[in-house]
């Protein structure tokens, strides 16, 4: 009795191991609108298809010319049942499976749709292949009824629970010829095949907003940006800065205009790290001196677009992936992606001013506050720095070759009129004196014997 339970036990470990969910896999797949059908045409590894019993003989081999049905119930189970497509807005109803079929992994009819496409019609590969049923590839083609095939069409795969790891790489045939590529990880969600200028700018923006919301980083910079001067309008000005200065170095990004070398990406998250330590010891430095100037607001928002400048390649790596979903609205996308960024940073602001308020006012005076918030700010990201330090310096940096150069002067003369930009920028917020210092601060400004004119600006 007890040697037959540790046999059973064993016997259902074995199972669950046999059942694990894979680390990592990867599905091809085409997609096609022709005449009054929608053609999804997918290559999914087996090894993803749990719960399904598939016919065995031997030593777990699978028995193909059985296994037709088995085929069927794993596409229900794992494809049609979790796959959506749209039309004009329109959820399309489930799609009539045609040829599901086992293929070899090494096969390499999925270079093309029509190469694919007449894959399903070979013959059935025969059972004497004796072939394990996890190690191989299934193919299928779905076909949704449609109206017209120049619609809108939107699909949501629903394949991220086939792995811990799931990419997938999804080629859209519009009728009127070409390719629209699509590579992604995991599920990002309805996928526009053709996007409107309007899904397109929804999209980014809601990407904008997340993504400003979720890095910890361009959060902290924005923290250590506002935290000395807590008047809206000089913030709205210096956040503002930020953003343009953003857009300047993301459409330089969109455009090609930026290196594309391996060591560009780790430069860029070290110089990020870098900016937040400076800007949190400058932080440390006025509140010590008592000064909040308006010379010194004038400085950071100078310093603020600079600084965007290196945040802004930073998104770009993020954004680069995201373009693929712009469809023809590359322009639209970009701008909204920023305005996205732009609403998230008001958002933060609307928050974190008044919450710093609070604090200063009811639980630490507001130059020790200001210190005591930046100096954990720079205990942070001078570990940031340093990681990312090491990375960089596993990387080759570029030897001094007349393509170098070229882009190094390309880059100083982008410099010199940004600079020219930003000094006639200053002079039009000098005449308007919009940068002004808050009033907590500036009653902490010591008086000096000049005159009162001096020790009590507002």
């Amino acid at each position: 009795m007890v040697l037959a339970a540790l046999l059973a036990l064993a016997g259902s470990m074995q199972g669950a191991r046999a059942h694990d969910v894979p680390a990592d896999i990867r599905i091809n797949g085409f997609v096609r609108p022709a005449g009054d059908r929608l053609q999804l045409l997918l290559r999914v590894p087996m090894l993803a298809l749990l719960e399904v019993d598939f016919p065995k003989h031997g030593a777990g081999y699978l028995t193909i010319s059985d296994a037709d049905q088995s085929l069927r119930n794993a596409v229900k189970l794992w494809l049609t049942d979790k796959i959506e497509v749209w039309e004009d807005g329109r959820l399309l109803p489930k799609p009539e499976v045609v040829s599901p079929r086992v293929s070899l992994p090494s096969d390499r009819s999925f270079a093309s749709f029509e190469t694919a496409l007449a894959h399903l019609g070979d013959p059935p590969l025969a059972d004497d292949l004796d072939l394990y049923w996890n190690q191989q590839m299934l193919d299928v083609l779905l076909e949704y009824p449609i109206t017209s095939e120049t619609a809108r069409f939107t699909i949501e795969l629903g394949v991220q629970q086939f792995a811990l790891r799931v990419n997938t790489s999804l080629r859209f045939l519009p009728p009127g010829g070409g390719v629209r590529p699509f590579e992604f990880v995991g599920n990002p969600g309805p996928l526009h095949l053709d996007p409107s200028w309007a899904q397109a700018a929804w999209r980014f923006f809601v990407d904008g907003f997340h993504h400003i919301l979720g890095g910890i980083d361009h959060l902290l910079f924005l923290l250590c940006l506002v935290v000395p001067f807590l008047r809206l309008r000089p913030l709205l000005v210096l956040v503002t800065s930020f953003t343009l200065a953003h857009s300047v170095s993301l459409t330089a990004a969109a455009f090609g205009f930026v290196p594309d070398a391996l060591w560009f990406a780790p430069l860029i998250e070290t110089l990020i790290a870098a900016t937040i330590v400076y800007m949190a010891l400058e932080n440390i430095v006025i509140a010590a001196q008592r000064r909040a100037q308006e010379t010194q607001l004038r400085r950071r928002w100078i310093v603020t677009f600079c600084f965007g400048l290196i945040h802004g390649f930073g998104f770009s790596f993020l954004l680069r992936e995201q373009f693929q979903f712009a469809g023809e609205h590359l322009i639209t996308s970009l701008a909204m992606f920023n305005l996205g960024v732009e609403a998230g940073q008001i958002t933060v602001l609307l928050v974190l001013v008044p919450v710093l308020r609070m604090a200063f006012r009811y639980i630490v005076p507001e130059r020790l506050g200001v210190i005591v918030v930046s100096a954990l700010v720079v205990h942070t990201a001078w570990h940031w720095m340093i990681e990312r330090g090491d990375d960089l310096m596993q990387f080759r940096f570029p030897e001094l070759s007349a393509l170098f150069l070229a882009g190094v002067l390309r880059a100083l003369l982008a410099m010199l009129v940004i600079g020219v930009a930003l000094a006639l920028a200053d002079r039009w917020l000098a005449r308007r004196r919009i940068l002004r210092p808050s009033p907590a601060m500036a009653e902490q400004q010591p008086r000096s014997d000049a005159g009162p004119a001096e020790g009590a600006m507002s």
